[in-house]
């Protein structure tokens, strides 16, 4: 519990520093979403509250928010493999944006990105429903073991 919550002040005081763009979580919500890491399970929100000592003045608060799967898998695509025991989050890598951007620079147009390691992986806690994770698993057909690959997420595997 005390590391838990080591890690949300560690991550509380990081996001004191760096400052991105976020977006509007509602049309008359004042409340940005900074970070939504589907793959980790994070959101980063931030919003401007009346302050306590002065009631006149606004101050920025972030909320982090961390949903720890109970049942994540090391692999989460083997359902054989050992349950996840630790879960690592790094503000700049939850904070990275690796989508190239063209900018003028000395007089001609080049593309660059925010992020330093965007060819690394990302090392994901739950599914993305949105993407196909299989694993193969032993069928016994007509007296024979055969591997076939059997749909971990079959909503986004097979089509309606």
């Amino acid at each position: 519990m005390k590391s838990s919550l080591l890690l949300c002040v560690a991550l509380a005081v990081s996001l004191g520093i760096v400052l991105v763009a976020g977006y509007p979580v509602g049309p008359t919500n004042a409340e940005y979403v900074l970070v939504s890491n589907k793959c980790q399970c994070v959101t980063v929100t931030s919003k401007f509250v009346p302050s306590k000592e002065n009631p006149d003045e606004e101050v920025l608060e972030r909320n982090i928010r961390i949903i720890v799967p109970l049942k994540a898998r090391e692999n989460i695509s083997d359902p054989l493999s050992p349950l996840r025991t630790t879960f690592v989050y790094r503000l700049s890598e939850l904070c990275k944006n690796c989508d190239p951007v063209e900018i003028e620079l000395g007089g001609g147009i080049h593309q660059a990105q925010q992020g330093n390691s965007c060819e690394e992986p990302q090392t994901c806690y739950t599914y993305d429903r949105n993407e196909c994770y299989s694993s193969p698993v032993p069928l016994l057909y007509h007296g024979e073991v055969r591997q076939v690959p059997a749909a971990l997420t079959p909503a986004s595997c097979f089509a309606e």
